[in-house]
């Protein structure tokens, strides 16, 4: 996807988040931000292609095997937003209050573009994940058993 969609839906003038660049990097960090907007949810990121790929899950990252959630794919993130903390003002694209709810490391299993493997080690999360593409931006967040 690129960073172009993420700059275009923000005026950085009247927004506290950073417009960064893509890194040439490949990273293992993820990030789970709890973003009170319209409507709370959680937004996870993971560090790949020098973005952080992103999914807005509604109602939290499955902790439980066997639990499943809809995760919406969103835009690509600046690396530099896996700190990001903060207010987005009224008015403005995701305006709301964004907090850190958990972050760590990944290590990647198999990628398709059907399914994406992973086993997150975090602060609170840890264990084995899948990605699965349904159809359009709709994933489901898988927690799995064991490692993949």
């Amino acid at each position: 996807m690129g960073l172009e969609e993420y700059r275009q839906k923000r005026k950085f003038s009247k927004t506290p988040e950073p417009a960064g660049e893509a890194s040439s990097g490949e990273g293992n960090r993820f990030v789970v931000q709890k973003h009170q907007a319209s409507h709370l949810h959680y937004d996870f990121r993971l560090e790949m292609k020098g973005v952080l790929k992103s999914w807005a899950v509604p109602k939290g990252v499955p902790e439980a095997p066997g639990v499943r959630r809809l995760a919406v794919q969103t835009e690509d993130h600046p690396v530099e937003y896996i700190d990001f903390e903060g207010t987005i003002p009224e008015g403005e694209y995701g305006a709301g209050t964004v907090e850190i709810w958990d972050r760590g490391t990944f290590r990647l299993g198999r990628e398709s573009t059907k399914e994406l493997e992973f086993y997150l080690q975090g602060q609170k999360l840890s264990g084995a994940y899948v990605l699965v593409h349904t159809d359009g931006k709709n994933w489901l967040l898988i927690r799995r058993k064991g490692k993949p």
